[in-house]
């Protein structure tokens, strides 16, 4: 592993510490590309405008007419986090602005796999709706859209995903990823697209006189779903999903957020007055992401949609007790599958440029967690294969991926197949994350076209483990009360969690917890003693040692005391 230091522009820096903003603070959002005050500004009049995102009128326009004539709508939800809250929030908004009839359907992962199919348009019909509208999926399912058209429904799709050639022709599609859509901001989550969607149709309602700027429903109320969803789905904290999980998080800390999210937190044993982004990205999301992967994602859904206390209560201790079945499953699968890796390089010194597995007994609804558990341990973009779970499609394998940067996975995955035909029945995604469906017996070509591609676009610097740190830690800010400032800021992908890098003494060090799993570490930094931990960490440290580590609060009968999470040395 290589530890780096971030970049600071210095008139960045020092124009934001001349705003008023705190020295450290100052320091750690230039490095992050903050030049100006007014980026850090979270409040709802900064966000970007609805209208910037292409089709938005349209969506509104159909919407406004289907509530008008009191159509019937039902949501075609994704089975992730991102899907779930999307939905969420589109159930809850609609009824908001005056819709009667709302419904949802989420796909089958097993029997349905992603996308809008022809024959979930089907089961939408037969529901009896009128409109169907995607959340978080449907820019890949011209298909799907096809069908419903010809069931005679109106289709809108929301999502964020890339788009493949072809646009599928919906009566209305808003994702700001879309060719032509000029929306500054190119990362919204599914959940963040759908809340721009209600905010049009609430203007488009306030249009038409339904209400004025008084009386018009607070949609802000929606925010802590959207923050989650956000969050959870990984996507890019650029400065405007900054600003929607800011105000979300005001609204949790307040008590202001669905009983179904109140019920997650005491259901994770995290303290909602004190929410940050990491509960949302570590406690809450995969409690909810849980359903979708191993049983059925409507439980999530209904978490976030019941206003009754105790049935989200109920719901929530239901999650948590199947989060921890997957985390179970995804524990005895992850060791398998990193012994299966190291057999793939057992006469090697390092791994092969590209890692997948397979194995008869994985489960297909962990593989992509146990794909970033891989890539994460080796450094190397890798796939996680199971037996797909569908009826008549035993000889399916389904795959999920991960990569590391400097290695865009779809576009690997679309090269594989113009080098191998045929060898994909399906695939998808991003740079940094993707899946595919295969024929058994195409195993190995895959195994080895990957590699392949892996090989020829990969080089030795990309290849090692870099960490990316804010360098030192002065000694006056290695305070408790400025460690609970640094967690109330919005931090996540993109906009990276502070962690902080500099040669340390190593006092003593010692095996904790039940398994012996993590070292415990006494520590000089700066002259001064401090304690230290590095969870899932067994070697012994030398000293002196070049250590990268963020900051945290030990609380032990009444003290409050900093302590360093390590998160990588250099030796």
């Amino acid at each position: 592993m290589k530890i780096t230091v971030r970049d600071t522009p210095p008139r960045s820096a020092w124009a934001l510490e001349q705003a008023g903003i705190h020295p450290l603070l100052a320091r750690l959002y230039a490095a992050r590309g903050v030049s100006s005050p007014q980026e850090l500004d979270a409040s709802l009049a900064q966000l970007l405008p609805p209208q910037g995102l292409q089709g938005i009128q349209t969506a509104a326009t159909l919407l406004a007419d289907a509530i008008a004539q009191n159509l019937r709508l039902c949501i075609v939800a994704d089975y992730d986090c991102d899907g779930a809250t999307a939905c969420a929030v589109a159930i809850r908004g609609l009824r908001l602005l005056g819709a009667q009839q709302v419904d949802f359907l989420v796909p089958d992962r097993v029997v349905d796999g992603y996308g809008l199919t022809a024959a979930i348009a089907r089961r939408v019909k037969e529901r009896g709706a009128d409109v169907l509208i995607t959340v978080d999926n449907g820019i890949g399912s011209p298909e799907g859209v096809d069908e419903a058209h010809a069931l005679g429904m109106q289709v809108l799709i929301t999502d964020h995903h890339l788009p493949s050639n072809q646009v599928p022709a919906a009566d209305a599609v808003v994702n700001p990823n879309q060719p032509g859509c000029t929306f500054a901001s190119k990362h919204l989550a599914g959940v963040g697209v759908m809340f721009y969607v209600l905010l049009a149709l609430r203007a488009e309602l306030r249009q038409r006189g339904q209400f004025d700027a008084n009386s018009q429903p607070r949609l802000d109320a929606l925010l802590p779903l959207v923050a989650l969803g956000t969050v959870a789905d990984v996507v890019r904290l650029d400065a405007n999903n900054r600003r929607l999980v800011a105000q979300g998080l005001q609204r949790v800390r307040a008590g202001q957020m669905q009983p179904g999210v109140a019920a997650l937190f005491r259901a994770a044993g995290r303290d909602a007055r004190q929410a940050s982004s990491q509960d949302f990205g570590f406690a809450l999301g995969p409690r909810i992401n849980a359903a979708g992967r191993l049983a059925d994602m409507a439980l999530g859904i209904e978490c976030l949609l019941t206003d009754d206390a105790s049935r989200a209560n109920e719901l929530a201790t239901l999650l948590d007790s199947i989060n921890r079945e997957r985390r179970e499953i995804e524990g005895g699968m992850r060791d398998q599958a990193l012994a299966l890796a190291e057999n793939l390089f057992a006469a090697e010194d390092t791994p092969p440029p590209a890692i997948t597995v397979f194995d008869e007994t994985f489960h297909e609804g962990v593989v992509g967690i146990v794909a970033s558990r891989l890539k994460d341990k080796l450094h190397r973009p890798s796939f996680v294969f199971a037996v797909s779970g569908a009826p008549g499609k035993e000889q399916e394998l389904k795959g999920s991926g991960r990569s590391i940067v400097g290695f865009h996975l779809r576009d690997a995955l679309d090269l594989l197949v113009k080098r191998h035909p045929g060898v994909l029945l399906r695939f998808g995604g991003h740079a940094m994350a993707a899946g595919c469906t295969i024929d058994r017996a195409q195993l190995d070509t895959f195994t080895q076209g990957l590699a392949q591609i892996a090989q020829e676009q990969l080089d030795a610097a990309t290849l090692t483990r870099q960490l990316e740190t804010d360098g030192p830690l002065a000694p006056q800010y290695r305070r408790a009360d400025l460690v609970d400032t640094l967690q109330r800021e919005v931090w996540g992908q993109g906009f990276a969690p502070p962690t902080f890098s500099e040669e340390v003494e190593v006092l003593s060090q010692r095996l904790v917890g039940q398994d012996g799993k993590h070292l415990s570490l006494k520590l000089k930094h700066q002259g001064e003693p401090v304690d230290g931990i590095w969870f899932g960490h067994t070697e012994e440290l030398p000293s002196p040692v070049l250590l990268a580590f963020r900051l945290d609060v030990n609380e032990w009968q009444g003290q409050r005391k900093v302590q360093f999470l390590v998160e990588g040395a250099q030796l």
